[in-house]
């Protein structure tokens, strides 16, 4: 069976070996120890990828914990992948809702904006607008409603 050392999942994974320290004090990796040497498993690089997976799309160390441990419940991993679906649904519902309020804020800063280098542009006639953002495109300027 391959084993790997620290250094080498930090290369592997571009992260800190103190990272790696870190998931194992939290109990997301266990490593075999040989001597002061750590080695990990086949197993523990895939817990490590996962990991940072989870991280990446926004859950918490716990969550994360919570689905890889439910592996060793020996039920055919139904419980954790039925788990993981749930959470994935949460998650993907979550961030669908702050792209919705990104657009909003986005949508209402643009027009603000524009709003804004109009009337910059009327009291200072040799103002240039930022370009390119199509300051006026898609609503008018004095109601503010969408065309």
């Amino acid at each position: 069976m391959k084993t790997y050392s620290i250094s080498e999942l930090a290369a592997e994974f571009g992260i800190t070996p103190r990272a790696i320290r870190f998931y194992e004090d939290e109990e997301l990796i266990k490593p075999t120890r040989q001597g002061q040497s750590r080695i990990y498993s086949p197993r523990d690089r895939v817990r490590l990828a996962l990991i940072l997976r989870g991280k990446r799309v926004g859950f918490s160390l716990i969550e994360i914990k919570e689905m890889l441990d439910l592996y060793d419940i020996n039920d055919g991993q139904v419980t954790q992948l039925a788990v993981t679906v749930r959470k994935f649904s949460e998650r993907i519902s979550l961030l669908e809702r702050q792209r919705a309020d990104i657009e909003h804020a986005l949508e209402e800063l643009r027009t603000a904006r524009a709003r804004i280098e109009v009337l910059l542009s009327e009291k200072d006639p040799h103002h240039k607008a930022e370009e390119p953002h199509g300051r006026l495109i898609g609503f008018s300027v004095n109601s503010g409603v969408h065309d």
